[in-house]
């Protein structure tokens, strides 16, 4: 699944796509340029909202194991309560996870039918894979995992959960196995202007599926500890459910303590493996522009504004050879710099350059706070300090967006490439016109904004309510209901 490539990344860079690629279009017809930004603007902010959803989705399922399996275990009411209250949340994330990425296929047959008739005897398969594989085992274990409580054996319930956990990350590796393809494809071929699969093992295992896949993961993973450390924490700053507060907040603790390092070195791999096979996008989020001299080394910029028409860093704070030491573990390491290829091949360099920098200063961030509350915990003081719970509560989302953050890396960082090296982005456009995509895109934003705005407000309100203090099955009278939706499974909340 192609994630945020179509983001309106570069304006100035469009005079470099009419002096590049010819507009001119396919079929003789000319492909009004701001359509193609306002299709690109759509894709990315409709995936956005897809990346989010399963993300949660990924994360909270393999939670709700952890809890399942700690209460089976233990026998201890408080991972039952806690089990019960996230299900809940979870159950009306998946709904929305699955609305929002049913919208993709309208993308790719309606807005991007260039790129799909290109490379869809690749990507068309692997999507396919994903949907026959991954999402009917998230969905038929899924009724068992919300409404099989009394209705099933225990151990059968738990095995349901561990399957529709299980199934997430499925999910998840075909579709990094899909967008990873297309930042590094190979085991491929291409006849008659179309992309042939020639081995399945090269094109799923490609040089960069590996390191995205786990690093994904882990995203996935520190998002969820800090939304549920930040419930956590929330409700000891109110005084309320203090008891389930505090072993949310203790779990989501542990969890950042050991995601967030792993991810850091996981990104240091990544960003080797990057650099071997997109080194143009490295030196944009580096906003490294010159050749620099043989032993003198790459300065790493701490900040500064990146001058594509001077092709220059303005304003810039440099610390010498850093960047040598980070991305090829020597000081005067060589890093090919954005010059060595012409304008028209390089990505809008400003939003590559400062996504990439909060993304790494919200992974400092998590590691800050994770130690933060080791040091805490040590004292005994974890749950009494209120400006650390406020920390959490502020970090809460801070998951999602170095999430974000690292896909609009990812994808803008590989422009003006649809598939790097193959396709353009401008070929890969459908020659829709811009009265067409402006009517779609107000659209989506009405409809994205009021469905999932509700959703979301429901979530929220979920959590603000908290769980209840003294949950057990025995006495939960709801489960002899046999709901018929999600939502008619959760209590009544005001939103």
């Amino acid at each position: 699944m192609p994630v945020l490539y179509f983001l309106k990344s570069y304006t100035q860079q469009s005079n470099y796509f009419l002096l590049s690629d010819s507009i001119e279009g396919r079929q003789g017809t000319m492909i009004d340029l701001n359509a193609i930004d306002l299709a690109r603007i759509q894709f990315a902010f409709t995936v956005s909202f897809h990346i989010i959803f399963p993300a949660i989705t990924i994360g909270l399922a393999s939670y709700l194991a952890v809890l399942e399996g700690f209460w089976l275990c233990t026998r201890k009411p408080i991972y039952m309560t806690l089990c019960r209250f996230w299900m809940k949340i979870f159950a009306v994330n998946f709904a929305m996870g699955v609305v929002s990425g049913i919208v993709m296929a309208y993308q790719f047959g309606t807005n991007w039918s260039q790129f799909s008739n290109f490379a869809g005897a690749i990507t068309g398969p692997l999507l396919s894979y994903e949907v026959m594989t991954a999402f009917f085992l998230e969905a038929g274990f899924l009724g068992v995992m919300l409404f099989g409580w009394k209705k099933v054996g225990e151990k059968l319930h738990f095995a349901s959960t561990i399957l529709v956990a299980i199934g997430t990350l499925i999910s998840m590796t075909w579709i990094l196995a899909s967008n990873s393809w297309m930042q590094t494809p190979q085991g491929y071929d291409i006849v008659d202007g179309r992309v042939v699969p020639v081995d399945w093992f090269e094109i799923i295992f490609n040089p960069s599926f590996p390191y995205r896949l786990v690093h994904m993961g882990l995203a996935a993973f520190l998002a969820t500890a800090l939304l549920v450390g930040a419930s956590g924490a929330w409700h000891l700053l109110k005084g309320s459910h203090t008891q389930v507060a505090k072993k949310m907040l203790s779990m989501a603790m542990w969890m950042l303590l050991i995601s967030a390092p792993l991810q850091v070195m996981v990104g240091d791999q990544h960003g080797l493996n990057t650099l071997e096979h997109q080194p143009i996008k490295v030196a944009s989020m580096e906003g490294h522009w010159h050749q620099t001299e043989k032993g003198e080394g790459v300065p790493l910029v701490l900040f500064g504004w990146p001058n594509m028409e001077k092709e220059r860093n303005d304003f810039a704070i440099e610390i010498p050879n850093l960047a040598s030491l980070i991305l090829t573990h020597s000081l005067d390491g060589d890093i090919p710099p954005l010059t060595s290829v012409a304008p028209e091949d390089r990505p809008y360099v400003p939003v590559v350059f400062f996504s990439f920098r909060i993304m790494v200063a919200l992974g400092i961030l998590m590691i800050v706070l994770a130690v933060t509350a080791l040091i805490l915990r040590k004292k005994g003081k974890i749950y009494d300090k209120k400006w650390f719970l406020r920390f959490c509560v502020a970090m809460g989302p801070s998951g999602l967006i170095a999430m974000l953050t690292g896909w609009v890396v990812t994808e803008t960082g590989r422009q003006p490439w649809v598939v790097y090296g193959l396709q353009r982005t401008v070929d890969a456009a459908s020659p829709n016109s811009l009265t067409a995509m402006s009517l779609s895109l107000l659209i989506f934003v009405v409809v994205y904004i009021c469905v999932f705005g509700l959703g979301v407000s429901y979530m929220l309100a979920l959590i603000t309510k908290g769980p209840a203090d003294d949950y057990s099955l025995e006495n939960d009278e709801s489960l002899n209901k046999r709901p018929a939706r999600p939502l008619s499974a959760a209590d009544d909340v005001e939103i």
